[in-house]
This record gives structure tokens, C-alpha cells and sequence, in this order.
């Protein structure tokens, strides 16, 4: 076994990720003060082909040292939007019928393994604060919760850890690439 050189990678130039097709997931970061989450969520999104970021509330945007140490030129590739009020954001969502998910441990919520995607469904993940979470109001007007089951003792994941195995795991189920 040989590992691969940088050249032997494939890798898309900044214009050919432009023209690719998208994977069908939109990711929305809520009030996430860790600028280095966020530019781990754009590298993530930058290596599964997500169509868009939505930076919501305090959610610092690009350009940014801080966010480009982890991003690592992600910034360049993902399409994305800062907007301030994340409700508005997932209103707008639900009307251009994206399905919205709250990435939360709420009653009722589905476990990542158990939940399925409908074939041409595109879906929007939201993502909450480092410490809060996603806010109950945000959690009220998405369409479902899904919950990353955990059996340690803290129950909370990074959320760039959470963005990471959610987003691969939607990925999978919707078997991308086609």
C-alpha cells in the first residue's frame, strides 16, 4: 500500500467545484462563535459538494484568517450567505420546499441511523450554538430533528464534529455521488 500524492488526488479547480453538480444539502450555522468551526464546516462542505452555507446571527463570515486556518480556501468554493435572523432562514427554506432538519436531542427526534431520505428531496441541516444549541424557536418551525446518539457522559458533540458525521451520513443515504 502507497499513499497517494497531492497530484494524484483529482482535485477540482475552484471553477470546476462552480460547475459540478451539488449534493442536495444546505448547511445553516446559527450564532456559532468558534471561528474555527466554521471553517471546519466549509472544508467539510467543500469535500462532499454542499450546495450552500447559511451563517446565521453571530455567526462570523469570510474573509477571515481565523475561519481560513481550518477552512483551508473552502471559503472559495462554498456558496454561501450570511443572514442575521436564522428564523427567517429557515422560513425562506420551508417556501422553496427544502426539507429543514434541527440537529438536536429534542422529544421525538429521529436517530441519524434510523432516519431516511426521500429520493429528489433537498434538505437543510441546522446547526446550533456551541453551547445552547439550536434555539427552541428554531427547533419549532424546521420539519423534524434528528439526533446523533451518544452513550458517554457529556452528550455533546463539536459542531463541526456533528456537521462532519450528519452530513457524510446524508451523504451516503443519498448515494452520492450518482
Amino acid at each position: 500500500m502507497r499513499k497517494l500524492e497531492n497530484s494524484e488526488l483529482d482535485r477540482k479547480s475552484i471553477e470546476a467545484f462552480k460547475q459540478s453538480e451539488k449534493t442536495p444539502l444546505i448547511l445553516v450555522l446559527d450564532d456559532i462563535r468558534s471561528l474555527h468551526n466554521i471553517g471546519s464546516v466549509f472544508r467539510t462542505a467543500d469535500a462532499f459538494l454542499i450546495e450552500k452555507i447559511y451563517l446565521c446571527g453571530i455567526t462570523a463570515t469570510p474573509p477571515n484568517k481565523e475561519i481560513h486556518k481550518t477552512a483551508l480556501g473552502a471559503t472559495e468554493t462554498v456558496t454561501w450567505e450570511h443572514h442575521e435572523n436564522v428564523l427567517a432562514v429557515i422560513e425562506k427554506l420551508k417556501a422553496e420546499d427544502v426539507m429543514t432538519l434541527a440537529i438536536e436531542q429534542v422529544e421525538s427526534a429521529i436517530f441519524l441511523q434510523n432516519f431516511k431520505v426521500q429520493k429528489g428531496e433537498k434538505y437543510a441541516l441546522v446547526f446550533g450554538n456551541e453551547v445552547y444549541g439550536v434555539s427552541q424557536e428554531a427547533v419549532a418551525l424546521c420539519d423534524g430533528c434528528i439526533e446523533i446518539p451518544q452513550l458517554g457522559t457529556k452528550h455533546s458533540l463539536n459542531i463541526s464534529v456533528s456537521a462532519g458525521i450528519v452530513v457524510w451520513d446524508l451523504f451516503q443515504k443519498l448515494n452520492w455521488p450518482k
